[in-house]
């Protein structure tokens, strides 16, 4: 079984210009937010994941950025670091502001290799796009847009009320930058003993 090989489905590129009329937030490491206002959510990707969910009636959605799949944290049980509660807590907060679970629609994005060494199936970036597409699936939310994998690291925008995205590969620069970061976050974890099977890329 060979790692996930990077996904190109995403035409929509960054603008030269963006609506200044949208509030503009970044979301980090462990964060994410939901917004029933518009809202225009921003993130730099490397092996980490962005998944964005939206509900195309009402027209709200939100995004969250997580570092690995799973783990513990006894400072913190519900870390949004980690995927499975940053999902759980993105679907939560959406449904608390009125949107329906049974309408969301998912893009997803990041799961980059960005230290340029060969991929594998227990690395960080694989690990978080297996559980990603797995959440998913079991949540029964379907994938509309996906782009994974790869070795560059990505900017992506949402709009929140209107689901569209725009992403842009960043180059070396950024690249080294982010896997600089991404490095220096997973070391400690495993400092404060969070998640004892870290793999580092």
């Amino acid at each position: 079984m060979k790692p996930t090989p990077p996904k190109r489905v995403v035409s929509t590129r960054l603008p030269d210009k963006l609506n200044g009329e949208l509030t503009r937030m970044t979301i980090h490491i462990g964060g994410l937010r939901a917004s029933r206002q518009p809202l225009l959510l921003d993130t730099v990707l490397g092996s980490c994941i962005a998944a964005c969910l939206y509900d195309p009636v009402l027209g709200m959605g939100g995004m969250n950025h997580f570092m690995l799949p799973e783990g513990s944290d006894p400072g913190d049980p519900t870390s949004t670091r980690y995927g499975v509660n940053a999902m759980e807590l993105l679907i939560s907060s959406l449904m608390k502001l009125g949107a329906d679970r049974r309408r969301f629609q998912a893009k997803i994005f990041g799961g980059g290799h960005v230290l340029n060494i060969r991929e594998s199936l227990d690395g960080v970036p694989q690990r978080n796009i297996d559980f990603v597409k797995q959440f998913l699936e079991t949540e029964q939310i379907p994938v509309i847009r996906e782009d994974l994998g790869g070795f560059q690291p990505r900017r992506v925008l949402f709009e929140t009320h209107t689901g569209k995205v725009f992403l842009k590969y960043l180059g070396k620069n950024e690249a080294e930058r982010t896997a600089e970061e991404e490095v220096v976050y997973l070391i400690s974890l495993k400092k404060q003993k969070t998640d004892g099977d870290v793999t580092l890329f």
